[in-house]
């Protein structure tokens, strides 16, 4: 990361503590809708992959209604992503330092981030997850367009179609990991949470976990309102 790839809008305030701006307002609705949307996919998609699932329509309001609303979730989902990924993905470009913090996973699964080297505002493991995150759903959104029988039936054949579900069912199990793995970070690293709902954290978490991206927001020009410098 260079300065120059650093958010115009991300600012560290000095005080007791130092508090450094990590998401705006458009970021964070644009996450939860996404999460929510995610949430609702898995309910829903699970609900019509089993019979022994199929109790979880219930949740919207019976199987025809599940099936109705499971392909619709999806393209909200697709546009949410899409723009999270508008906001994030140079920040998510792999960089020299995310190699060297793979080789010292064990020291961050120990919570011994002083012997890992410094990285930007995203570390490789969430990193892997954004990038994940992109391709499983350009795959899930192709292959339900698919088997979408309401508007795509007449453009496919019943071959193409038991294929797209073969692919759409393993995507969607690997999505479910991805977000698990996602969602237990985010429960791990104290702060994460918190961040993505007020949209800052303390200049000490800043510190630990994202050191190099701390430096370039307080040696940019404007990267620091006050006069005292970050504590």
């Amino acid at each position: 990361m260079t300065a120059h790839d650093v958010e115009p809008d991300s600012v560290v305030h000095p005080g007791k503590p130092v508090t450094v701006d990590r998401y705006t307002v458009g970021a964070r609705i644009n996450h939860w809708i996404t999460a929510a949307s995610l949430i609702l996919l898995a309910l829903s998609g699970l609900a019509l992959f089993h019979p022994s699932l199929f109790f979880l329509s219930g949740l919207f309001g019976g199987g025809q209604f599940t099936r109705f609303i499971h392909p619709w979730i999806g393209v909200v989902l697709f546009f949410s992503f899409f723009g999270l990924f508008i906001r994030f993905w140079k920040a998510n470009l792999w960089k020299r330092e995310d190699g060297a913090w793979l080789t010292r996973f064990r020291d961050v699964l120990a919570n011994h981030e002083e012997n890992v080297p410094e990285v930007g505002k995203y570390n490789a493991g969430q990193k892997f997850v954004f990038w994940a995150m992109s391709v499983l759903i350009i795959i899930l959104i192709s292959s339900g367009l698919v088997i979408w029988d309401q508007y795509f039936s007449a453009y496919t054949t019943v071959g193409q179609q038991r294929v797209a579900l073969l692919i759409h069912a393993i995507a969607a199990v690997a999505m479910i990991g991805v977000w698990i793995i996602h969602a237990y970070s985010a429960l791990w690293v104290r702060g994460t949470i918190p961040a993505m709902i007020r949209g800052s954290v303390t200049g000490g978490w800043a510190w630990r976990h994202h050191r190099k991206w701390l430096r370039e927001l307080v040696t940019k020009p404007g990267g620091r309102s006050g006069s005292k410098p970050a504590e």
